[in-house]
């Protein structure tokens, strides 16, 4: 496990009988709002997008967390996202 793994999870998937989306805020089943994307560009190419999702109350802690390490590409409401072409893993 990496340190940004034990900081935060990874998208989840709704749980059974749910149909929203978590938060990736480790510990957090809070509604989805927003679509933090990135990408690690000593991993990813400059056009691929990973994504972690956020409530409202861990939308600034895990785009701060993604700032300080370059990897934050783009903060878009869940609601308004779309995968970008090209950003999917081959």
């Amino acid at each position: 496990m990496t340190p940004l793994d034990d900081a935060f999870d990874t998208p989840r998937t709704p749980a059974a009988g749910n149909d929203a989306p978590t938060c990736s805020a480790k510990g957090c089943r809070d509604a989805a709002a927003w679509v933090l994307a990135w990408n690690n560009p000593k991993l990813h190419t400059p056009e691929r997008r990973k994504t972690w999702l956020a409530c409202e109350e861990h939308r600034e802690q895990l785009s701060q967390f993604l700032g300080v390490r370059g990897f934050l590409k783009d903060v878009v409401k869940l609601d308004e996202w779309v995968q970008p072409e090209g950003s999917q893993r081959p």
